[in-house]
């Protein structure tokens, strides 16, 4: 079932990882850990996405990290590396997006995000990222302590950003994040890949 609607859209909200930003925290511990098996299993069992998920949430590092080391005191070293290296889980941009923020941006469409990001981590990231400046405002869940999907960051972010959520087109690769916005009204987009969203943003009548 395809996810456009035919309604008019007067703004386009994103979320950051794996749709602007590549995201892997096996880039980082992949040079960190030789042996193949050794590495799937830390990222199985001690990062996990799953552990990580928790300072989106809110969590801040300086719980989560010693909490972590008291359970795996042998990988204290690859915890710090977590906490102080987080900047090399982001390989770079997803590619082919970039030019599509710039394009609606040319066009004078407003641009907003919603993203699922630590605020420890967000604040050594943001500053590193000059695309995000073509955003007039970003939800981040570690700043508010609520993440996607729940409906409240939704709610939230459609208050901030000061259009309806029908009139707002979300873009996020995460399929029950673009679920719960499409149950609370947003036109949405699941994304997989910058070609597909030029399609549909073309579809729209944005670019």
């Amino acid at each position: 079932m395809s996810d456009r609607q035919t309604n008019q859209i007067d703004a386009v909200v994103f979320d950051v990882g794996r749709v602007l930003i590549q995201w892997d925290l096996r880039a980082l511990f992949g040079k960190l850990i030789e042996d193949a098996e050794e590495l799937d299993w830390f990222l199985a069992n001690v990062v996990t996405e799953e552990w990580h998920f928790q300072h989106d949430g809110g969590r801040p590092l300086a719980e989560m990290v010693p909490e972590r080391k008291a359970e795996f005191p042998k990988h204290a070293a690859l915890l710090d590396a977590y906490a102080t290296r987080f900047l090399e889980t982001i390989p770079g941009r997803v590619p082919g997006t970039d030019a599509l923020v710039e394009r609606l941006a040319e066009r004078g469409v407003p641009l907003f995000a919603i993203t699922n990001f630590g605020a420890d981590f967000w604040a050594q990231f943001r500053p590193t990222e000059a695309l995000l400046d073509r955003f007039a405002d970003i939800v981040v869940s570690g700043d508010e302590r609520i993440a996607k999907p729940d409906a409240a960051i939704f709610a939230l972010a459609a208050e901030r950003f000061g259009h309806a959520p029908e009139r707002m087109l979300f873009i996020d690769d995460n399929r029950a994040n673009v679920d719960a916005a499409a149950a609370l009204g947003w036109q949405v987009h699941h994304f997989t890949d910058a070609g597909t969203l030029e399609r549909d943003l073309a579809a729209r009548g944005l670019i």
